[in-house]
């Protein structure tokens, strides 16, 4: 059984940074994609960024793009999230998310495992 745990949110101020940590136990973690979703109360889920099966491709939401890094160690079987420049719209529920493919994919009905979750508020 595939389990999926973040950590790593919390209460910063406009323009600080953050890192986002995500472990996935229960099978291989170095094949397959990892991803990291967002959602902001009253809103849809959100595409924030994914990095595949070996670190081979990246892909970045238009919203984080230049600001946020997907990095995985595949030695620690974590995959980290660096938000820098963080903006008051980027408050949210960030979700971790694997797949049983290698490849990356931006819609998350295409992640079948998923973490519970954690927060990460910022003030203005």
């Amino acid at each position: 059984q595939v389990q999926v745990g973040e950590s790593g949110g919390g209460l910063v101020r406009a323009g600080d940074s953050l890192r986002l940590s995500c472990t996935a136990s229960g099978r291989s973690f170095s094949r397959y994609a990892m991803g990291w979703f967002r959602q902001a109360p009253g809103k849809e889920r959100e595409f924030v960024a994914a990095i595949g099966g070996g670190a081979i491709t990246t892909d970045y939401g238009d919203s984080v793009k230049g600001r946020f890094t997907i990095s995985r160690d595949d030695a620690e079987n974590t995959v980290y999230l660096q938000m820098n420049s963080l903006k008051p719209e980027d408050t949210a529920l960030y979700y971790c998310a694997t797949r049983s493919v290698p490849w990356i994919a931006r819609y998350d009905h295409e992640w079948p495992y998923w973490g519970q979750g954690t927060q990460v508020t910022v003030s203005p």
